[in-house]
């Protein structure tokens, strides 16, 4: 039977503060879904090789792929203040994601229509986001009778603890839409997997570098005013 994992990152504020702007309005996550032996023998090495030709580096000091260093050619990415680098780096980038074998999920709320309709007892956005995004994983590795387990960038002490709350419930209760033994008979464990940015995980990079232009061409999509 075929192993899977979903690497989740996200996309503006998990907040209801500010609403009114439409940077904030607005929260996306998307999950990078790879089967492991996939994971392990190309999708890692390839990316691996990837930050070695463009920024050459220490393997004891991994580089760490981060969408808004990249855009503000911070750090080690500053080479990419030359046009031609940021070019061929660019292109390099666009094609391992086009030769790599993954599918995304991405889910997008707006928190502040979430809000207007169920008041008080509006979901956390994150964890809304988050039983989605299960329920469609689940929901997959079921149609390929696969397996899977969940990984997320950390984002603090009391914020994780309720993000393993938040996966908890789904695995013992379910939701609104499936039963319990759905994701039972799908995940490999009732534990949420959560990493730090600076772990190096291929999928979470991924996931990262992607989850802000996927939220916005939804948004771009639907004719979300005020949306560049």
């Amino acid at each position: 039977m075929k192993r899977f994992r979903l690497y989740i990152d996200e996309s503006g504020d998990h907040t209801y503060r500010d609403l009114n702007n439409p940077a904030r309005r607005y929260l996306g996550l998307t999950g990078a879904m790879v089967e492991t032996e996939v994971y392990r023998t190309r999708l890692h090495p390839d990316l691996e090789g990837l930050k070695q030709r463009h920024f050459p580096h220490d393997p004891d000091h991994p580089l760490v792929l981060h969408r808004n260093d990249i855009l503000n050619k911070r750090g080690a990415f500053s080479s990419l203040g030359d046009p031609a680098k940021e070019a061929a780096f660019n292109k390099d980038f666009l094609g391992f994601l086009t030769a790599q074998d993954y599918r995304l999920i991405t889910v997008v709320i707006d928190k502040n229509a979430h809000e207007e309709q169920y008041g008080a007892a509006a979901w956390h956005p994150y964890h809304f986001c988050l039983v989605v995004l299960l329920e469609r994983y689940c929901g997959y590795l079921s149609l390929v009778k696969a397996r899977g387990d969940v990984m997320v960038e950390s984002r603090g002490g009391t914020e994780d603890m309720e993000l393993k709350r938040a996966y908890q419930e789904v695995w013992a209760s379910g939701t609104l839409h499936r039963a319990a033994g759905f994701f039972q008979q799908a995940l490999t464990s009732k534990e949420i997997k959560l990493a730090k940015k600076q772990a190096n995980i291929a999928g979470l990079q991924i996931a990262d570098l992607l989850a802000h232009p996927i939220k916005q061409e939804i948004l771009i999509s639907d004719g979300v005013a005020g949306v560049t």
